[in-house]
């Protein structure tokens, strides 16, 4: 974890004025939280196996970021101090306003008592969300890290925003508890667009010397969702972050009930994240228990079990010595499917039997390396899977997935490469018009011109030769999800250094849980 040579650390800059706190501050009073049934809410227990609080620790994004480092040296400080926007923010937020560039490598000496690094390590933390203010929350300028915290008011007076009224007397509780900040009532931190801030992401593509040569809309859930129907009905945090569903105390301080808390869970759809950083504590200097980990990891699988899709087996036919059948999926989220990051993917696996039980066709079925059989872009990085209307074949797998191609047309993973998506075919929340969207958002490649893929899903065929089988037939229908996929993962391997390869070694030896199926339908003709 030490700094590349000439690399200097931040940790003897002088602070101007303190404008965060680590998490630790917070817990005393926001712990011990328990429904009337006995469930456990505690506030900072909650947050710490989350993604959120563990965004510095996040093994793969610190090989991604070596990775962008290595492939544009001349733009490492600038890489650095982009990415620790959003996974550091504090830090990046307090070195900027005391006139450095943050930075991301020289902070990760785990147990290290510096306080930047502390900060740094604290990933997404209590107090950088409860701080930002309304302040240009919904335009273009708080996107990608762009989010306003108040940096004028004096130590004492710093205001942390809530959603509740607050009495004087709890003021001078957390006043004195969490070393000078003033709990401020604000609506706006139950608003999407809060998230936005550092869940829309646009990257620049960097050609020789480091020139801006284009961009990508990498993340851009916040707008799938603006478009969708979901925008008069649901919040981000209506969804990712539950309310508990009667009056419970938000403090153990003299805490009184209140409606409308929100569990601090942040679920997702990082299950094979959590359980790397549990299975790899000692290496990445975790903080939330095993049993916390696991329980996170469980919450999210059930999370993308439940809430995310619907698939039915609509028709099935034989005749004229083939068996075809129609697949439709319903897409359940306020966004796109899957979202964010576009290192994950969902994908159809399709089998079908004959009278004696035995498969006689079968499309994406899952390796224990984390590849798809069949997946031209797992087989080769240079290729990929069109979005397909009809599979007649084995080799045809539907993935539903973005593709991005650099300067030369060809895919890359490489976030400062790309130019453009060649290939975004993952499906539409309801209410999403893709013949309206805008270009940042709107489908590419075949997808587009699929009469059948429309906010809220999509329908597909599948039209296999019989051979000898005999009938009756059993058709079998899964759909599967994979937060980081094997052409994601395996591209880091060719980077000689620590983070690229220490990454590549998590994820081989845990590839086989890589991948969850989400929804399954079965039909016989």
């Amino acid at each position: 974890f030490s700094p590349e040579p000439g690399q200097t650390a931040e940790t003897d800059h002088k602070t101007k004025q303190e404008l965060f706190q680590t998490s630790d501050r917070c817990f005393a009073c926001h712990n011990s939280l328990s429904t009337s049934a006995g469930e456990d809410i505690s506030i900072g227990f909650a947050w710490r196996p989350t993604m959120m609080a563990n965004s510095a620790r996040d093994p793969y994004w610190q090989a991604g970021v070596r990775r962008e480092s290595i492939d544009h040296p001349e733009s490492r400080a600038a890489i650095e101090d982009e990415c620790s926007k959003c996974h550091m923010p504090m830090a990046r937020y307090q070195s900027k306003f005391d006139g450095h560039e943050g930075e991301v490598f020289s902070h990760l000496s785990f147990g290290s008592d510096d306080r930047m690094d502390r900060l740094a390590q604290d990933g997404v933390s209590c107090s950088l969300c409860h701080q930002i203010t309304k302040d240009k929350l919904g335009t273009r300028e708080s996107l990608v890290g762009g989010f306003v915290v108040d940096t004028t008011r004096s130590k004492g007076e710093r205001e942390e925003y809530g959603p509740f009224k607050i009495e004087d007397g709890q003021n001078r509780i957390m006043r004195t508890s969490s070393g000078g900040y003033r709990p401020t009532e604000g609506e706006h931190v139950r608003q999407s667009e809060l998230c936005a801030t550092c869940h829309t992401l646009i990257t620049e593509a960097l050609g020789p010397g480091g020139q801006k040569i284009g961009e990508l809309p990498e993340q851009m859930p916040y707008q799938e969702w603006y478009a969708s129907d979901f925008r008069e009905k649901q919040s981000c945090q209506s969804c990712h972050m539950p309310v508990v569903q009667e009056p419970t105390r938000v403090t153990n301080t003299l805490g009184k009930p209140r409606d409308g808390m929100s569990r601090h869970v942040f679920v997702g759809g990082n299950f094979f994240m959590q359980r790397v950083l549990n299975r790899y504590r000692a290496d990445l200097g975790v903080w939330a228990l095993p049993e916390e980990f696991e329980a996170a990891a469980t919450r999210t699988t059930e999370h993308l079990k439940s809430k995310t899709a619907l698939i039915s087996i609509d028709r099935v036919d034989v005749s004229g010595g083939r068996l075809q059948a129609e697949i439709s999926l319903e897409n359940l989220s306020g966004h796109k499917f899957p979202t964010a990051y576009p290192s994950r993917r969902a994908w159809l696996h399709v089998t079908i039997k004959d009278r004696n039980n035995v498969v006689f066709f079968e499309s994406g079925a899952l390796n224990p390396n984390g590849s798809i059989q069949g997946n031209d872009n797992d087989a080769d990085p240079n290729r990929f899977e069109p979005h397909y209307t009809e599979i007649n074949n084995p080799d045809q797998v539907q993935i539903y997935e973005d593709i991005m191609v650099g300067a030369n047309n060809m895919p890359t993973t490489g976030l400062l490469t790309a130019v453009r998506f060649i290939k975004d075919n993952r499906l539409l929340p309801k209410g999403f018009d893709k013949r309206t969207a805008e270009q940042m958002i709107a489908p590419q490649g075949g997808a587009m011109n699929d009469a059948d893929f429309m906010g809220g899903g999509d329908k597909i065929r599948y039209s296999v030769p019989l051979g000898n089988a005999q009938g009756p037939y059993q058709v079998e229908a899964e759909f599967w999800f994979q937060p980081i996929s094997y052409r994601w993962a395996n591209n880091l391997k060719p980077y000689n250094a620590m983070e690229p390869q220490r990454f590549t070694g998590y994820y081989d030896a845990m590839s086989s849980g890589s991948g969850v199926m989400l929804v399954r339908a079965t039909a016989a003709k």
